[in-house]
């Protein structure tokens, strides 16, 4: 059986609620609707682990191959963000992506069990959109730091959701409404026992300890004002809106926002675009430039 629980602001304190039906009702009796409660997000993770690569749709349209194991990164726990919390697009940026995925919660501590443990230390699961800064890719290496760990850029929820089973579930993003990225979770190379499996054998997991799971395809940039929706069946459907970063990226230090080549192909899905442009002799990222204008 699923249950799902939330973790809501109530009466100015936060609170851990049981949804049911359209309520959420907290352990001393109280209730108040879905709709009219302010989320927090549903866990406390000390650290957010996420894979690069995952779904065979993703790895198709970056036309490249899987590495023979799962490679990961890391979004400081400052990223995290909530259901209906703002994602801030600071100025000066233009290339930030959605990426709908499905967040595996550690509910025991976790260190070197092999997968078909795994199950036994989630303690659930909930949807996440795992948003991607591209103005930033041309700096920080492989680490992704700037692009995958800026504030807002982890939202989370809007439940946590215990004994779901992951196999055969659908995942798709809508961007105002319009379906963007649509796939099963009976696509994705490596399932979420494994994953934690994997990090477990060098890396303690901690109760609260989040996992990112991998996006499909289609990952698109977004625009202030747009609002995004990631929905997961049986898990229910985080939303949030885009807005503007109160104050422009400095510019008397450190890395600045590019529109190289490989910002604005990742940001459109892959470089396959590129590869001919390039044999051609002809100028790679304007005519992305000019397919954003479109």
């Amino acid at each position: 059986m699923t249950i799902e629980y939330r973790r809501i602001l109530l009466d100015g304190y936060p609170i851990l609620t049981e949804r049911h039906g359209d309520e959420l009702v907290t352990r001393d009796g109280r209730s108040i609707g879905m709709d009219e409660a302010i989320h927090l997000a549903p866990c406390n993770p000390r650290k957010i682990i996420c894979v690069h690569l995952n779904y065979q749709s993703r790895v198709d349209e970056f036309m490249t191959r899987l590495p023979p194991a799962p490679t990961y990164f890391h979004k400081p726990v400052t990223a995290l963000n909530t259901h209906k919390g703002h994602v801030v697009r600071p100025e000066r940026c233009k290339y930030l992506n959605f990426e709908g995925e499905i967040a595996i919660v550690i509910g025991r501590t976790c260190r070197n069990i092999a997968p078909e443990q795994a199950g036994d230390y989630i303690l659930g699961y909930s949807v996440a959109n795992d948003y991607g800064l591209h103005d930033f890719r041309d700096t920080d290496s492989g680490s992704m730091l700037r692009v995958k760990g800026s504030d807002t850029l982890c939202p989370i929820g809007p439940g946590l959701v215990t004994g779901w089973d992951f196999r055969g579930k659908m995942i798709r993003t809508y961007v105002n409404g319009a379906l963007r990225q649509e796939d099963s979770t009976d696509n994705m190379e490596w399932d979420m026992h494994y994953l934690v499996a994997d990090i477990a054998r060098t890396i303690t997991l901690e109760p609260g300890d989040v996992l990112l799971s991998g996006t499909p395809a289609n990952s698109r940039p977004v625009e202030p004002g747009d609002v995004v929706d990631v929905e997961v069946e049986g898990l229910g459907r985080l939303s949030n809106t885009i807005v503007h970063g109160p104050t422009p990226v400095r510019d008397d230090c450190g890395a600045q926002p590019t529109e190289s080549e490989e910002v604005i192909s990742t940001a459109m899905g892959g470089d396959w675009e590129f590869r001919g442009i390039r044999a051609a002799g002809g100028q790679g990222a304007q005519f992305y430039k000019s397919k954003l204008a479109d």
